[in-house]
């Protein structure tokens, strides 16, 4: 936001000087981005204007030029005459307080003066002696330039009368700075119109001070001085609105959503006259970034940058003509869904049902606390005027401004909250410009209707509080006086639940500007201490060491595991990859075939999340699958990567029937596909990850991570190519399902040409299943004292019987001897016979107290033979 400093001293004495002043504000919270001098001298690096180190740091924010007082004065133009050898330029007779001068000038908009000779009125311009410093008006940008002697034309010239560009207000140059009758001829113009433009940045937790006087209540705190009275002109409107009948005859108010509208305040004024605004207001609004209108316009403008409540003008007479002669009802509603408004920017707007509007019994007027409406708005023939000044539901405001790609100087102070009670000073306060600028009769009173007032907050503080929370011992009187200088209201009393007698317990009651203290008791008195701490300033607070006993530290049992889980596959050589938990239907759709797409919406079939606001179009409901999100990633990695191994940790959402709040699962979700190594110095095994390779990471996961009971079965799943999928179990429970992408979700990726013949290996786990049945205690095997014997064991088994029961049946059968298993071979052939085949396994043999002897293997080589043959069918191969 972009502060006037001439503008703050209507409401508070600045002493300091303004890059001091700036690095205050910065301290305090409010930002301070950079200073822009319009006409003000420019600080010196010898002068006081640096009276600190940290003012210094504001150097490089500084920019814009300083008026030499003795150079750049105000003077009169008395007549206009023609050049004697130009037609585009004049010559005028001026006076700039001590010489009368004949000045050369080119200004489009003296031309209507020209020839007729002395003025009935002198024309009071901006004029630049010989000498004088500028910036040239005729070149691109600001460059500086020095006035001097020149003939054009014939005639001499050594000053000019100058315009916004020259002087560094604006870019406008195509005619003179026209000021107000009452500019006093002599003076210097740094003085009358001098200024400097604070950039300061308002963040969402001080949107009230988004406004000219809220940022002087801070400064008037900050620096000690008194605060001045708000002008809001209800003196003014009382004593010219008596002659008036009261203004509840001409309009009426209904609000149908207080949620949406809590208040709307309206006045009338009559009588107006559309014209310009005094040019000392325009140099405001321009300089704060906005553009002058005419004065009715411009007063809800100067009223909104100034008391920080956003106005609007109605026409009142387009009003009482919708109204077939009746009297206007202003109505707040919701808007139809698809209805239609041209708003001021000449655009025909498409509204939502959520969007709310100001309407009368006619139809809607304008999109309510964003931008009114091309019928009603104010034009050149307007003489009656009904001003608006409303509270809306910022949270509504902002979507509605999102919405409708819509941002403007109202909703972006209504989207970070405005104060009710803002609504009836900024009402009048507009009022009252308007009267002063227009000419125009305010009619008596205001209406009001205030259906949903807010209960603003009370808290309760002690001295202890603030000491125990910033370190520093403040009294009761200095923390009553911080807190008063931003118009909170204290009581103190007696702290009787405190053992020491000399406790104050302070009562702390909000001002009605106040929307970012909260009424919880904790969070509430943590407001109220960040308010002390911002104003007896951060850099005064001693750095000492925390006086509270540490709390105790309590683990997180759940993420400690979720980390062993990242540090096993990011060993293995995985790479985590972290997904926005926004998607769209379409998006995860690709995960399945077409034909279980058809079949149902969604794998699980219950339906997406969606967001009311979502932040992009793909981004439009909470996912269901994380499977689906590193899919995306592997697709768009596959461009520029040879091998992918990677895997993410993170939230699904299912719609609960519990509630309304979603069911939040954590997965694991798990992609490879490349070749097993990439190529180096040495030799690489090239050939492309398949099946086996995800199970041995899995498996090697599991064991890392001490899973009982952990076996794997055949399975099946819509993602996974038939006869290539498999679900892993640990016991009962299920863990999760892995196996090569199918062929027909394959094809709904775009994988490069060099991924042509490499499987797409995937993993969908549930995280929090494995979570639980990670085991607090597991045994661990002391190094072994005696040597082990291995023997290579080999039967004849079913072609359907898995691998995996005989493993069980033989580490079953040798017990603790047992201390490895391993199947190095299948074999195959008509010897063996059909429906057959061979498994090889390596049998590790380990006695933990003695050395086994040839005599103790066969013992248990015979007995685990013997038992393959009974469990399953097995024969021992030659």
């Amino acid at each position: 936001m972009k502060v006037l400093i001439s503008w703050l001293k209507d409401f508070v004495d600045i002493d300091l000087p303004i890059p001091e002043l700036a690095h205050k504000m910065t301290m305090a919270g409010l930002e301070v981005e950079d200073i822009h001098y319009v006409g003000l001298p420019m600080p010196k690096a010898d002068s006081g204007d640096w009276t600190s180190g940290h003012a210094q740091q504001m150097a490089s924010a500084i920019s814009g030029i300083g008026w030499d007082p003795d150079k750049i004065v105000v003077a009169a133009i008395s007549e206009v005459m023609p050049h004697p050898n130009a037609d585009r330029l004049v010559l005028c007779k001026l006076d700039d307080g001590k010489v009368e001068h004949v000045v050369l000038t080119g200004a489009p908009n003296l031309f209507e003066f020209k020839g007729k000779g002395p003025l009935p009125k002198p024309l009071k311009v901006a004029y630049a002696k010989e000498g004088a410093q500028i910036y040239d008006g005729h070149q691109p940008g600001q460059v500086l330039t020095t006035l001097k002697r020149a003939k054009i034309r014939g005639v001499e010239s050594y000053s000019m009368v100058c315009s916004e560009k020259e002087l560094g207000i604006s870019d406008e140059h195509e005619g003179i700075i026209l000021l107000d009758d009452d500019a006093p001829v002599g003076m210097p113009l740094a003085d009358y119109l001098g200024d400097a433009v604070l950039e300061v940045s308002i963040l969402p937790s001080t949107a009230r001070c988004a406004n000219i006087y809220g940022i002087a209540r801070e400064i008037a705190a900050i620096t000690g001085k008194k605060l001045k009275a708000t002008a809001d002109g209800r003196r003014q409107t009382e004593a010219v609105g008596g002659q008036r009948s009261p203004v509840g005859q001409f309009v009426s108010i209904e609000i149908t959503a207080p949620s949406m509208n809590p208040r709307f305040v309206a006045g009338l004024i009559e009588g107006i006259t559309i014209a310009p605004s005094p040019y000392k207001i325009q140099l405001r609004l321009k300089l704060a970034g906005m553009r002058p209108i005419n004065n009715i316009v411009d007063a809800t403008n100067y009223a909104m940058l100034e008391m920080g409540e956003p106005l609007h003008a109605f026409d009142y007479d387009v009003l009482l003509k919708r109204a077939g002669g009746k009297t206007p009802t202003i109505i707040t509603r919701t808007a139809a869904e698809g209805e239609k408004l041209t708003t001021l920017d000449n655009v025909e707007r498409t509204l939502d049902a959520s969007t709310v509007l100001v309407c009368d019994t006619a139809g809607a007027l304008s999109i309510a606390g964003v931008m009114g409406g091309a019928e009603s708005e104010v034009s050149a023939t307007t003489r009656n005027i009904l001003l608006e000044g409303a509270a809306w539901n910022f949270i509504n405001i902002r979507k509605t401004a999102h919405t409708q790609n819509l941002p403007s100087e109202a909703s972006y102070r209504f989207s970070r909250g405005v104060h009710p009670a803002v609504a009836e000073i900024g009402v009048r306060r507009g009022l009252e410009l308007m009267r002063q600028w227009s000419g125009g009769l305010v009619a008596e009173g205001l209406v009001d209707n205030y259906p949903l007032p807010p209960v603003d907050p009370v808290v309760e503080i002690t001295p202890e509080d603030v000491t125990r929370w910033l370190g520093i011992s403040l009294s009761v009187e200095e923390i009553v006086r911080v807190l008063e200088a931003l118009e909170f209201r204290c009581e103190v009393a007696s702290n009787q639940s405190s053992v020491n007698s000399d406790q104050s317990l302070i009562t702390v009651h909000c001002p009605p500007h106040r929307l970012d203290i909260s009424r919880d008791p904790i969070t509430g008195k943590a407001d109220i201490v960040e308010e002390i701490a911002r104003i007896y300033g951060y850099e005064r607070i001693p750095e000492t060491r925390m006086a509270d006993e540490l709390p105790p530290q309590l683990g997180n049992p759940t993420l400690d595991k979720e980390e062993r889980v990242r540090d096993l596959l990011v060993y293995q050589g995985l790479q985590e990859v972290v997904n926005y938990r926004l998607t769209t239907p379409e998006r995860e759709a690709r995960r399945l075939p077409p034909e279980a797409q058809a079949a149902q919406s969604s794998e699980d079939g219950k339906p997406y999340l969606r967001l009311f606001n979502p932040i992009s179009s793909d981004k439009a409901v909470l996912r269901h699958s994380a499977l689906a999100s590193v899919l995306e990633n592997a697709e768009r990695n596959a461009r520029i990567r040879e091998r992918l191994a990677l895997f993410e940790i993170g939230p699904i959402f299912m719609a609960s029937e519990a509630g309304a709040l979603p069911d939040e699962f954590q997965r694991l979700s798990i992609v490879l596909t490349g070749p097993r190594t990439l190529p180096g110095w040495q030799k690489a095994d090239s050939t492309p990850m398949d099946f086996y390779d995800l199970k041995g990471l899995l498996a090697a996961l599991l064991d890392g991570l001490h899973i009982p009971e952990v076996r794997y079965e055949p399975g099946e799943h819509p993602t996974f190519h038939p006869g290539k999928c498999a679900r892993v179990w640990s016991g009962d429970r299920q863990i999760g399902v892995f196996g090569e992408l199918h062929p027909l979700v394959r094809q709904r990726y775009d994988w490069p040409t060099a991924f042509a013949s490499a499987p797409i290996l995937a993993a969908d786990l549930d995280l929090d299943t494995l979570l639980a049945l990670i085991p607090w205690l597991y045994e661990v095997a002391p190094v072994p004292e005696f040597p082990p014997v291995l023997e290579d064991l080999a039967v004849v088994v079913d072609e359907a019987l898995p691998a995996a029961e005989v493993e069980r049946v033989i580490r079953e059968t040798g017990g603790k001897i047992v201390a490895a298993v391993r199947l190095f071979d299948v074999y195959r052939s008509e010897q063996i016979g059909a429906g057959k085949k061979s498994l090889a396994y390596s049998v590790t043999y380990q006695a933990p107290d003695k050395t086994l002897t040839d005599k103790d293997v066969a013992g248990f080589r015979t007995r685990i033979v013997r038992r393959l043959e009974q469990t399953v069918g097995a024969k021992l191969r030659g």
